[in-house]
């Protein structure tokens, strides 16, 4: 039986229903919850709240656009008051900087020694025009913006007849070169600034005055610095801001189509970039600095005659100007950094400019309205309809839940209990099997519909991994259970449930460990790997966060190697290709840097999309991993791993020594930032000095063997696992440093780790309790099945 009839029928007995003894209100009800009624009155529903906004929303629109508008140029005004006060308020310490490199400096030395500092004190100073150092005898050197932006220098020395000014610019970055020279009558000495500054004990702003030569009005912060014995002066340094520098200030960042200025409450004009093509064309006059009066701009003079005095000032907000008969909005904020100057920022907006502004955007909104009702409309009307194929499809729906909630009660063995972490591509639960009550972790890999890999892949992936892990039997390796896909494709395979933590977060919680317990861990994970090495089999991901460390019954202190997702079948060791001893170390830096970079080029060209999982060992089988691409994690790979170079089993050891390390210190044993940086210090820096960064006892044999671990070659470590096992056995221990199992029974039980799951790299989230695994029965699984894809780099050094 279909959907569509099921849903008919119950659709035609609840019409019935309907039809016989309804209230007129119910009956309205009926109506409306109809087809034709559910099809009409949503989109007319929503038409109609649209159209009804839209009127409100056009109404209020001109008011708040307006009101809008004045905040905006409210704040433009206190942001461009904050900037020019910042732009000042660079004097200071440009000043100290130049103050220091006057004291050192005498007006006979080569002018170009100071010329450099000079230049460096002038880039990046919005506002700053002019830098210099005045001598009492007339001596004046500086640095300077001119007019095409760049900074050129000026040395001027006084003679009797005339001064003689030399002009300097910059050749390159470090070369300058006169260019120009002249003799004139400026001396600074009688300068307002330099009178000033002599007469004063303290640093000082002058008022705005014409600039010599340029005529440019503007300020001067000087300083008059004396010899500390004699309190004679020594030299006398400005910093300069200038009408132009300041009005590129006002420029860059004031809104478009507003005026805007920087003046004083005497009626000068300190910058007004609105005018700066009729300041440049004023004639040249040194009496006095610009004032408004001499622009003839009507708008300025309605603006000083309305808006300056203590009488004038507008209050807090804005204020309202006439202009010719037009309009003019107008904000003041004064400069925090030239209070005592009287400065202030003015923004002059035309109304006319704003209620244009406001007509386009009313256009625009409304247009968007009527867009937006229409397209809402429809989809009601979508939605509408979907709401009547709902009710002829819940039926159906409803009674196909029920069949598979069946199903899955009825299939499979294991019972899903609570989640303990997720990942992009899988799962990891707590388990128990149905009739054993067997405590279990389940690892569920799902492909989705946009993987990069096709099913038959993923799923001889997952069955090698699972075989890998399934031949090791060493009490020392994680235990596989099972492995099969569900129903639905979903690959898991079942692993032993541990109760402890892995090394990684034992050291961070607990910090390092002493060393008769590091020597014990290392020899429990030579039990794994040799067996492993034994099978053909590397594992590649040997690091703290894939060693655990647990509780097996009533044993403490066991550890269990984990994560064979990178295991690959190990090679002959003379198919390793060290790089020859005869080659330089440079030369060997090169080659290293060129196969890292080499690796990371094919990671990002998407070539280790097929380098995730277990080759097969002399069994003729195609090969996933190929050689030539690292994989592993960086902080614990091993010079050749990091070339992309064969591996056998020697790469597993040199893992385990950056882990004994790892697990003394508490630290990297290089600590980079970035995968290409660690992966470089592991193939071509020498090791640090263990003593200086292990603070606890270390015996000299641990620190021999961690040595060997760790040489660069793999011919220069040790021969395998157990000749490892050996070495760290062998280690002698004082009595006051043993590990004894009271120890160890006493440690488990003052912290009582809480039982975790094993390491996954998946994320934590909310349990959820009551679902079902349903694999497939025993008799029609898949020979294979897909498993989760690792990562070619799977993690970041922490």
């Amino acid at each position: 039986m279909t959907a569509g009839r099921i849903g008919d029928r119950e659709l035609g007995r609840e019409a019935s229903k309907q039809g016989r003894g309804l209230s007129p209100v119910a009956r309205l009800s009926a109506a409306l919850a109809s087809p034709f009624g559910v099809l009409t009155l949503l989109p007319l529903l929503v038409a109609s709240i649209g159209l009804f906004l839209t009127l409100v929303g056009q109404r209020s629109l001109r008011d708040s656009n307006l009101t809008m508008a004045g905040d905006r140029i409210d704040e433009e005004t206190t942001l461009l008051a904050r900037s020019i006060g910042n732009a000042l308020e660079q004097a200071d310490p440009v000043m100290d900087r130049l103050s220091s490199l006057a004291r050192d400096h005498d007006p006979i030395k080569p002018f170009d020694r100071v010329a450099h500092s000079l230049r460096d004190l002038m880039q990046g100073r919005a506002g700053v025009s002019y830098i210099s150092i005045s001598f009492p005898d007339g001596t004046f050197q500086g640095a300077y913006r001119d007019r095409d932006g760049a900074i050129r220098f000026q040395d001027s020395r006084f003679t009797p007849e005339s001064t003689l000014t030399k002009r300097y610019t910059l050749i390159g970055h470090e070369r300058i070169e006169p260019y120009f020279q002249e003799h004139t009558s400026y001396d600074p000495r009688t300068r307002e600034f330099y009178r000033l500054a002599v007469a004063s004990t303290q640093r000082i702003w002058t008022k705005p005055y014409p600039f010599y030569k340029t005529h440019y009005t503007g300020i001067t912060r000087a300083e008059a610095l004396r010899e500390p014995r004699t309190a004679a002066v020594h030299a006398v340094i400005t910093v300069d801001f200038d009408v132009t520098a300041l009005s590129a200030v006002l420029n860059r960042i004031s809104m478009g189509g507003a005026t805007t200025l920087l003046y004083a409450e005497d009626g000068t004009v300190l910058a007004y970039p609105h005018g700066e093509g009729r300041i440049n064309d004023l004639p040249l006059r040194q009496d006095r600095a610009l004032l408004y009066s001499d622009l003839g701009d009507p708008l300025l003079n309605a603006f000083f005659q309305n808006f300056t005095g203590h009488d004038h000032a507008p209050a807090a907000g804005l204020a309202t100007l006439d202009v010719n008969g037009e309009k003019q909005l107008v904000a003041t904020k004064p400069i925090a950094a030239t209070r005592d100057l009287g400065w202030s920022v003015a923004t002059i907006m035309p109304e006319a400019v704003i209620l244009g502004a406001l007509h386009v955007h009313q256009y625009n909104s409304s247009l968007a309205a009527a867009l937006a009702t229409l397209i809402a409309s429809g989809m009601a009307w979508l939605f509408a309809r979907h709401i009547l194929r709902s009710r002829q499809e819940v039926a159906v729906a409803r009674a196909e839940a029920r069949e598979a909630v069946a199903r899955a009660q009825e299939l499979g063995s294991y019972r899903l209990v609570e989640m303990l972490g997720k990942g992009g591509m899988g799962e990891v639960w707590r388990a128990e099997h149905r009739l054993l009550v067997r405590q279990a972790a389940v690892k569920l890999i799902s492909l989705g519909e946009d993987a990069e890999i096709d099913a038959s892949e993923m799923q001889e992936r997952f069955r090698r991994e699972a075989q890998s892990l399934a031949t090791l039997r060493s009490r020392n390796t994680i235990e596989l259970f099972d492995y099969g896909v569900t129903a639905d494709g979903t690959c898991f395979y079942v692993m032993e449930l541990l109760d402890g933590m892995d090394l990684e977060s034992l050291v961070q919680k607990f910090g390092p460990l002493p060393a008769a317990r590091v020597i014990s861990f290392l020899t429990q994970a030579c039990n794994s790997l040799a067996e492993a090495h034994d099978a053909g089999l590397v594992h590649r991901d040997i690091k703290p966060a894939n060693v655990y460390v647990c509780r097996v019954a009533d044993e403490v202190d066991v550890i269990k190697v984990l994560d064979f997702g990178l295991v690959r079948a190990a090679v002959h060791k003379t198919s390793l290709r060290p790089p020859p001893a005869s080659l330089s170390s440079r030369r060997m830096t090169q080659e290293a840097e060129s196969g890292v970079h080499e690796g990371a080029r094919r990671q990002r060209d998407g070539h280790e999309a097929q380098n995730t999982n277990t080759d097969a060992a002399d069994t003729g089988e195609d090969r996933i991993t190929q050689v030539g691409q690292a994989m592993g994690t960086p902080a614990y790979m091993a010079p050749e791993q990091a070339l992309g170079h064969e591996l056998d089993g020697r790469a597993d050891l040199y893992a385990l020594g950056c882990i004994g390390f790892f697990l003394l210190s508490g630290r990297l044993l290089f600590e980079r930032s970035g995968s290409l940086p660690m992966m470089m210090a592991h193939i071509t820096e020498p090791l640090p000095e263990f003593k200086s960064r292990i603070a606890s006892y270390l015996p000299a044999e641990l620190s021999a063997v961690l040595a060997h671990c760790l040489a660069k070659k793999p011919a220069d470590r040790p021969s395998d696992a157990r000749a490892l096992a050996a070495a760290l056995r062998a280690i002698h221990i004082p009595p006051s440093e043993q590990w004894s199992e009271a120890q160890a029974q006493a440690w488990w039980t003052a912290r009582r780790p809480k039982p975790a799951p094993i390491h996954t790299h998946l994320t934590p989230e909310p349990a959820q309790r009551g679902v079902r695994l349903t694999p497939q029965s025993p008799t029609n699984r898949p020979s294979s099945a897909p498993r989760e894809r690792a990562a070619p780099i799977p993690v970041v050094c922490r």
